[in-house]
């Protein structure tokens, strides 16, 4: 059995998985705030409540909202701060008496859909977040990608491709820097951009919803997302010219975003012939970061 934990800012969801790849279990709770050792605790207590339930014990493999320093050891840019420079793996490790896999939460999303998912029998797939923020992972083979610095598949903190003069500098990001992809493909930034057009600030899922009653102003931020978007996925498919790129989070529901973007994208790839990179929707998607978890550890 495989256990998959997903560690969010604000919850905690575990799914195990027999040995097929079938959902035998899941189960929620709420995340604590600002406290390292609740949440090792939690973490601990879902694992036992899982294992208690399907009277078994399983791999543990933990996607997390940020990464493991290669030098260190401990958690690095993580979103829920109290996590940052912890030994987490090892204090888990310790705490479950066995080892534990970490990834980041986009790496996990990408696997799952790489292993059994929308990217499934694909030679190199990227997974795209379009969320909270925007992050990403690469599988090549059934295999993540890492790196020596942990921060392979993060398209979301490079500038945005090819910038009109409306968008530069570009708004500042929480990493330091200003016009980075994320500050537009992120949910927030959507909902940012569609405020400075309209002077009307409401929610991403807000201006999702006025796009399907055909709202002038939310088709024309549309219209300027999808080609921010095809720019910043033409500088990917130029680099590792992944088989399929799969996207999750928030704004990847949005059906009206996938018809025009391969038009868009022929405008800014490296290639004079026909863009066959599939772009599609997660199969599994809010399921698929917890389900990449317990995809960490192999058969």
């Amino acid at each position: 059995m495989r256990i998959g934990i997903d560690l969010g800012g604000t919850k905690i969801e575990a799914l195990a998985l027999d040995l097929d790849g079938h959902e035998v279990y899941r189960h929620r709770i709420q995340a604590p705030q600002g406290d390292y050792r609740a949440t090792v605790d939690a973490v601990a207590g879902l694992v036992a409540l899982v294992e208690q339930a399907l009277g078994t014990k399983g791999s543990i493999g933990i996607g997390i909202p940020g990464a493991i320093s290669p030098h260190s050891g401990l958690i690095k840019h993580a979103n829920s701060t109290w996590m940052t420079g912890q030994p987490f793996e090892r204090d888990m490790a310790k705490r479950l008496g066995r080892p534990v896999r970490l990834a980041n939460d986009a790496d996990c999303f990408a696997l799952s859909e790489a292993t059994d998912g929308a990217g499934a029998d694909a030679g190199i797939v990227f997974g795209a977040i379009l969320g909270t923020g925007v992050g990403g992972g690469i599988v090549t083979n059934g295999r993540l990608l890492g790196g020596p610095n942990a921060i392979a598949g993060e398209w979301g903190h490079n500038p945005l491709p090819w910038p009109h003069d409306g968008e530069r500098p570009g708004p500042p990001c929480y990493c330091g820097k200003s016009g980075c992809i994320e500050t537009f493909l992120s949910g927030p930034g959507l909902a940012r951009d569609y405020a400075a057009a309209t002077g009307t600030r409401v929610p991403a899922a807000e201006v999702a919803q006025r796009l399907g009653v055909g709202e002038p102003e939310a088709l024309a931020a549309l219209a300027r997302y999808t080609d921010r978007l095809a720019r910043s996925l033409a500088t990917v498919i130029n680099l590792i010219d992944p088989d399929v790129i799969v996207l999750g989070g928030g704004v990847s529901n949005i059906a009206a975003l996938y018809a025009p973007l391969p038009a868009r994208l022929a405008d800014y790839v490296f290639s004079k012939e026909p863009i066959v990179t599939r772009i599609v929707p997660a199969r599994f998607g809010d399921s698929s970061g917890v389900r990449g978890a317990a995809w960490l550890w192999p058969a």
